[in-house]
């Protein structure tokens, strides 16, 4: 370590993934004691900032873009790398390391490919089998590559993203819970007790990451809503807030409900939906209510997310393609893929699923993002006692 006063470099390589950013770290790159670790990442990211800003350090002041993963090869059979992401609070010091990003999960093959932890073909696709360790699950990323480097650029278009990229196919294998059964109660759907909200029906789900479903209409809403309409809404943010950790502790989680609130912020999400129906995203753009099968509205610690998170994609598409579950009822029956409408636009999913002894079982779900390098270099954060 240097002295006081001077700036340590760690080597890192700053990416978007899907409709998300976050710092990518080698895991031999950051100290190996998991306190210390989140006590570096914090710094990286700017946390906790009082002023909700992360102004001195690489966040964006977003639950999108508070965020870091960690690569390393893999030591476990049929995977090339380990995946570990940790979704950073803004206001306060806290790593959540309980769930995925599905959507940083898309820049992890190309990622992996720069450090040279994937082999992959001079031109073509490659295939890069990746250990996604905070739900211990494994998920397939098909990386287009030309001339020997990642094809980044490309014409296709993620809705919530502004500029076209190369599509990279996920395939999320086997994503719901250990042992087959995804719900967590037994039951597609679920009377939740909220002191200060009532009786709540929820679709209690593990695929892709924890996730609550409720209908829009439970909660007063349509499922049109932008995010201007839901963070603006301090009561109708705590009455979300209230279901999820209710939730979480129903789906054991966490051990109470104030435990959810403060200590696991990024798990389970809480989504609610709405009938398909025409309305306008946040950039003006008009969607046609044919041209969509159902509207989705995710939030991501505490605020409504402005597109859609990858694993609740991902939640949402095995929710569709089994009966009974507050998604596929809304849809009005079972679908294996569908198009969603989200705040900035829309997505398409698709599941396969299928009733094993008496249990639903998904598969894979399979969803396309795209990913790029923004910058590559080290970053710098100031030389404490960690």
């Amino acid at each position: 370590m240097s002295k006081l006063g001077k700036q340590i470099k760690i080597p890192a390589i700053y990416m978007r993934g899907g409709t998300s950013k976050g710092v990518f770290f080698l895991k031999e790159d950051l100290p190996a004691d998991p306190s210390e670790r989140d006590k570096v990442l914090l710094r990286v990211i700017g946390s906790p900032d009082p002023y909700g800003q992360q102004i001195d350090g690489m966040g964006g002041a977003t639950s999108s873009t508070s965020k870091v993963v960690i690569v390393s090869k893999s030591n476990r059979p049929g995977c090339d790398v380990d995946y570990l992401f940790g979704q950073v609070a803004i206001g306060q010091p806290l790593v959540d390391w309980s769930g995925n990003c599905g959507n940083l999960t898309s820049a992890v093959g190309p990622f992996s490919i720069y450090r040279g932890l994937a082999d992959a073909p001079q031109d073509g696709m490659a295939v890069v089998n990746i250990w996604q360790e905070n739900i211990g699950k494994k998920i397939v990323a098909h990386v287009p590559m030309k001339d020997g480097e990642v094809q980044e650029l490309g014409d296709f278009v993620l809705d919530g993203v502004t500029f076209p990229a190369a599509e990279i196919k996920l395939e999320f294998l086997d994503p719901g819970a250990d042992g087959g059964n995804m719900f967590p109660t037994g039951n597609p759907i679920d009377i939740i007790h909220v002191p200060g909200v009532g009786e709540v029906e929820a679709t209690l789900i593990n695929a892709g990451n924890p996730a609550i479903f409720v209908s829009a209409s439970s909660m007063g809403l349509t499922g049109a809503e932008r995010q201007g309409d839901i963070n603006s809404d301090a009561n109708l943010l705590a009455r979300f807030e209230a279901i999820r950790a209710h939730g979480a502790v129903i789906m054991d989680l966490a051990e109470s409900v104030e435990y959810a609130m403060a200590k696991r912020q990024h798990t389970p999400k809480i989504a609610f939906f709405g009938k398909a129906a025409s309305y306008a995203t946040s950039d003006g753009k008009q969607i046609r209510g044919e041209d969509i099968d159902i509207m989705a509205r995710i939030l991501s610690m505490g605020k409504l997310h402005h597109a859609m998170t990858g694993t609740g994609a991902v939640a949402i598409a095995a929710a569709a393609a089994i009966p009974g579950t507050i998604v596929s009822r809304i849809l009005g029956g079972t679908r294996s893929e569908l198009r969603f409408g989200h705040p900035s636009g829309t997505l398409k999913v698709g599941a396969e699923a299928a009733h094993d002894h008496g249990e639903w079982v998904v598969t894979k779900v399979a969803v396309s993002r795209s990913a790029r390098r923004l910058m590559e270099g080290s970053v710098l954060i100031p030389n404490q006692e960690y």
